[in-house]
């Protein structure tokens, strides 16, 4: 079934260079099996994983992963510190697997909220993977969207208060290049898992007009075939971005 999904996805149109994905529904999944909280985060490891080879497998360019928003910092203190552990581990377990598959690693948020461990983990992730050249994996973590858009405008300011920037030329291609994701192209798909229909403050201007694929498979449970069936049903859409069909 899974190489019949690849097969269909590598025949049929072009695959999106980014994919953006809110992995969604880690507690619903610890939940349903009378588990705590971290334990359906730690699952969702293993879907990191499984989306990472099934994008290195269908060729896309760039994968962006919303883990962690700025809005969890409010969740217990218990749970951010799991979250925080479980990131330390998937950065010491993953990184030479992710280093081989040419994977470059970037991590895109307000990662100064980061604890001294946690950020030296990130940051020594960055740097061993810096010079993969097949896939690359941005890892929201310490993100919000409007937060992100504020910085923005802060930078845009400050850069006309210095007189290196007119304001008459700040454009849409200015903002965007003060944004985390500058150096990559907006997402063309957002998936979201566990059947939630809402962006949660993620990537707001960057998704603009990305095609929306939602499933009910809560996170844990989600597989490369979950991926590729996205794949597909983005391969059979009509993107037009405001225009009429010929």
């Amino acid at each position: 079934m899974s190489d019949e999904l690849l097969r269909q996805v590598q025949l049929h149109g072009s695959v999106p260079a980014h994919i953006a994905i809110i992995m969604d529904g880690n507690g619903r999944w610890a939940r349903t099996r009378a588990l705590p909280r971290p334990f359906g985060h730690k699952a969702g490891m293993s879907a990191v994983r499984e989306v990472v080879e099934g994008a290195l497998a269908a060729g896309v360019e760039v994968l962006t992963l919303f883990a962690f928003s700025q809005e969890n910092w409010q969740r217990p203190a218990e749970e951010i510190g799991a979250l925080m552990d479980l990131l330390e581990e998937y950065i010491t377990r993953e990184t030479q697997d992710l280093r081989a598959q040419g994977v470059a690693v970037r991590f895109l948020g307000d990662l100064d909220r980061l604890g001294p461990s946690a950020r030296a983990a990130v940051d020594r992730l960055m740097e061993h993977t810096a010079a993969g050249s097949k896939l690359a994996l941005n890892i929201c973590i310490s993100y919000g969207s409007r937060a992100e858009l504020t910085r923005a405008a802060r930078l845009l300011a400050a850069e006309a208060a210095a007189g290196r920037l007119d304001p008459a030329e700040i454009d849409e291609e200015a903002i965007s290049r003060h944004l985390y994701t500058a150096a990559f192209p907006d997402p063309d798909l957002l998936i979201r898992t566990s059947g939630e229909l809402r962006l949660s403050n993620f990537l707001l201007w960057q998704l603009a007009y990305a095609e929306i694929f939602v499933t009910s498979v809560l996170w844990p449970d989600f597989t490369r075939a979950h991926l590729w069936e996205a794949i597909r049903a983005y391969q059979q859409r009509e993107r037009r971005f405001g225009k009429v069909s010929l």
